[in-house]
C-alpha cells in the first residue's frame, strides 16, 4: 500500500557542497569546506514517516511550529568537514597573532517544517574538532595532489574535543512578484542561532533574488548550520513559476551575527591551547548566480566577511559551489 504520510510529487534531494578561499586566492582563515546531504521528500505524519524512532516522537510535540496543521516536513542528514589556518602555512612553528590550526568533521541531522511562505529549521550537529578530525591529512593530500604549498604547521592545531551544537533558523519569503520583463524577485529573510561548544550565536539576515524560473525554495545554501540543503527541484510539477523546467536567477545576501563562542578562535573548551581575541559581531555580504536545468541546480556565492578576529589583517573572501540533484 502506498505511504500517504508523504506528499505526492516530493523528490529526495542530494548536494555537494564545496567552500574554499582559492576563488580569493587565498589560502588562510577558513580555507575550506565539503559537505554532503541527503534531503527526505514532503511528509506530513512523523509516525508514518519511519524516520524517527519511537522514543523520539513525544518530545517532538513540544515544538509548536512542528506541529501546525498545514506544515509540511522534511529531514536533512549531512556529513562535513571545514577546515581553518592561519595566513602563512609554510611556518611549522606556532604563530600567536594568527588563528590556530584547526578542523570540524561532523554529522547533522536537522528537521524542517514549512508552509508556503515560512520555513522553520532545527538541527544537530556532532562531530570532533582535532586531530580526529583528520583537516590536517586531508589538506596535505590535497595540496601534494595539486602542487600547492604544503601546510605546515598542523602540529599546533586544536586537541581532540568532541562537539555538540543545537541549531534553529527561521526564514520567511515575501515580496514575491513577477517584475517588468517577465523577471521574478522575491525577498527572503532569516533568523538563526546556533548553542554549543563549538559556535553559539545569534544573526539576522536577508536575501534577495531576481531572474526567470525562479523556484520557490527558500533561497541559496551554503554550509552553515541548518541551512536547508538541496531545496527539491523537480521540474514541471511543484515548485516552479513556469513550467519549463528551466531557471536562472542572480542573487545577493546581507547577514550579521553576535558571537558569544567559536571554538576555532577562542581554542578548546577544557584545556588549555592557542586562542586569538574574537569579535563580537560579524558580517558578510554575498552575490551570486544559479542555474537550474529540470533536476539539477548549480550556484556559485561570492562571499565578503568581515574580520572575526583582532589580529586579522582584513576581510577574509572565498566561494562556494553547491550543485543539487533530486530523484
Amino acid at each position: 500500500m502506498p505511504n500517504f504520510s508523504f506528499c505526492q510529487e516530493s523528490p529526495n534531494s542530494f548536494s555537494l557542497y564545496f567552500e574554499n578561499d582559492v576563488f580569493a586566492h587565498t589560502d588562510q582563515n577558513y580555507t575550506n569546506g565539503v559537505k554532503f546531504s541527503w534531503l527526505s521528500p514532503d511528509f506530513i505524519d512523523y509516525e508514518k514517516s519511519g524516520y524517527f524512532p519511537d522514543w523520539s516522537l513525544p518530545y517532538l510535540k513540544y515544538f509548536s511550529f512542528m506541529n501546525n496543521e498545514g506544515f509540511k516536513h522534511n529531514v536533512g542528514f549531512s556529513l562535513a568537514q571545514k577546515m581553518f589556518t592561519p595566513e602563512d602555512t609554510s611556518e611549522n612553528e606556532l604563530i600567536e597573532n594568527d588563528r590556530p590550526y584547526a578542523g570540524w568533521t561532523y554529522f547533522g541531522t536537522t528537521l524542517h517544517s514549512k508552509t508556503k511562505n515560512n520555513l522553520h529549521s532545527m538541527g544537530i550537529q556532532l562531530g570532533i574538532v582535532g586531530p580526529l578530525s583528520y583537516a590536517d591529512e586531508t589538506q596535505i593530500f590535497v595540496h601534494q595532489q595539486i602542487g600547492s604549498q604544503r601546510p605546515n604547521g598542523w602540529d599546533n592545531q586544536l586537541e581532540n574535543e568532541p562537539g555538540l551544537v543545537v541549531i534553529y533558523e527561521h526564514k520567511t519569503r515575501f515580496i514575491e512578484k513577477e517584475t517588468i520583463g517577465g523577471l521574478d524577485f522575491d525577498v527572503i529573510p532569516c533568523f538563526s542561532s546556533a548553542l554549543g561548544n563549538i559556535y553559539t550565536y545569534a544573526g539576522i539576515g536577508t536575501e534577495c533574488r531576481i531572474g526567470w524560473n525562479i523556484p520557490k525554495d527558500f533561497g541559496t545554501a551554503r554550509i552553515r548550520p541548518a541551512e536547508y540543503s538541496g531545496t527539491p527541484i523537480k521540474a514541471r510539477k511543484f515548485n516552479f513559476s513556469k513550467t519549463n523546467g528551466l531557471g536562472l536567477y542572480l542573487f545577493t545576501s546581507v547577514t550579521g551575527a553576535a558571537i558569544w563562542r567559536n571554538i576555532f578562535l577562542e581554542g578548546n573548551t577544557f584545556s588549555k591551547s592557542h586562542s586569538v581575541d574574537k569579535n563580537l559581531f560579524v558580517a558578510d555580504i554575498s552575490a551570486g548566480i544559479c542555474v537550474i536545468i529540470h533536476r539539477f541546480k548549480l550556484s556559485y556565492t561570492h562571499i565578503i566577511q568581515t574580520k572575526e578576529f583582532k589580529e586579522q589583517e582584513g576581510n577574509q573572501t572565498f566561494g562556494s559551489i553547491v550543485l543539487s540533484f533530486t530523484y
